[in-house]
């Protein structure tokens, strides 16, 4: 039986990607974005930041290259990222929706869905829930993820 998760919970590991994100070296053309896979039993699996080892490099990105390919805990696994995966990417990126349906992850936390800003019509969330992916957002930690990002200077 899969074990339940309170949204308590979510939040706390929410909080841990949001510090990630605050990791992120700020850059005008990227978002700062963190994120966080947890395992079914509660265990940090792997953590990571936007461009932590690459310019280029998004979190979820960064998180999953720290796992091995196949790891079979990423069946039950949750991933938590401040930012909404992305759904586009240059041609020689895969976006990070995709590496997640790849990967097999089947649950998704997400604080912010992404604006328009570089993206006109990001459909990470839409494309993930219509290949059966549980996805959970936590609006009220939206604008914490916003803060990271200030950068920007939207808000």
């Amino acid at each position: 039986m899969a074990r339940v998760i309170d949204r308590d919970e979510d939040v706390r590991w929410m909080r841990r990607a949001i510090d990630l994100a605050a990791l992120c070296p700020p850059a005008t053309g990227a978002y700062s974005v963190g994120a966080v896979i947890v395992s079914e039993d509660g265990t940090e699996l792997a953590a990571g930041y936007s461009r932590e080892t690459d310019p280029r490099e998004h979190a979820e990105e960064a998180a999953l290259a720290k796992l091995p390919p196949g790891d079979l805990r990423l069946a039950t696994a949750t991933i938590y990222s401040s930012l909404e995966p992305c759904s586009q990417r240059s041609a020689d990126r895969t976006p990070c929706a995709l590496r997640i349906l790849e990967a097999g992850i089947p649950r998704v936390v997400i604080a912010w869905r992404e604006p328009a800003l570089f993206v006109d019509n990001c459909i990470g969330v839409e494309q993930l829930v219509e290949a059966g992916v549980d996805v959970v957002e936590l609006p009220e930690l939206a604008d914490a993820a916003r803060a990271v990002n200030s950068h920007l200077g939207l808000w």
